[in-house]
């Protein structure tokens, strides 16, 4: 049985100013999470597969190869910590945690459908995110999807 937050009743559903900001902390730190990939992309390529510095980056296997490996870091980077203690690294500075709606932590079937459609919520110029404006929960076409919640944390006594 996933564990149960305490505290349910100091909590309250996030806006989208946390929301964002909580993205931009995390975008950070999957920029960074990218670049190392990135790097490693190049030296497997230069190294161990023998290109030249001209060809590398070239073809269809090395540009969705090294999409493939973005895509899934940024997922698992995600999950890992939604499903972990419900806050990633931006999560925990603005002080928000995503939970199911009755309070308990998210699994991972939960987190991967939260990532996949939060990131499908960007395509139509951010509508997805922009949704907590227009719904009356406050809650993002990936709250919705996965059936969680983002809420904020009351603060330190």
């Amino acid at each position: 049985m996933p564990r149960r937050f305490d505290r349910l009743d100091d909590v309250w559903p996030a806006g989208l100013g946390r929301r964002l900001g909580a993205m931009l902390y995390d975008g950070l730190l999957v920029l960074a999470l990218w670049i190392l990939i990135a790097a490693v992309h190049v030296a497997v390529s230069r190294l161990a597969i023998g290109l030249s510095p001209e060809r590398v980056g070239l073809g269809a296997a090395q540009v969705w190869s090294l999409r493939a490996l973005m895509a899934g870091a940024a997922c698992l980077f995600f999950t890992y910590f939604w499903t972990r203690g419900g806050m990633t690294l931006g999560m925990q500075a603005w002080r928000l945690r995503v939970q199911t709606t009755d309070g308990h932590a998210i699994g991972w079937r939960q987190s991967l459908v939260r990532c996949v459609v939060g990131a499908l919520a960007f395509l139509p110029l951010g509508l997805g995110h922009l949704w907590v404006l227009f719904d009356g929960e406050k809650r993002s076409w990936a709250d919705i999807a996965s059936g969680t919640r983002l809420v904020v944390l009351p603060g330190r006594r």
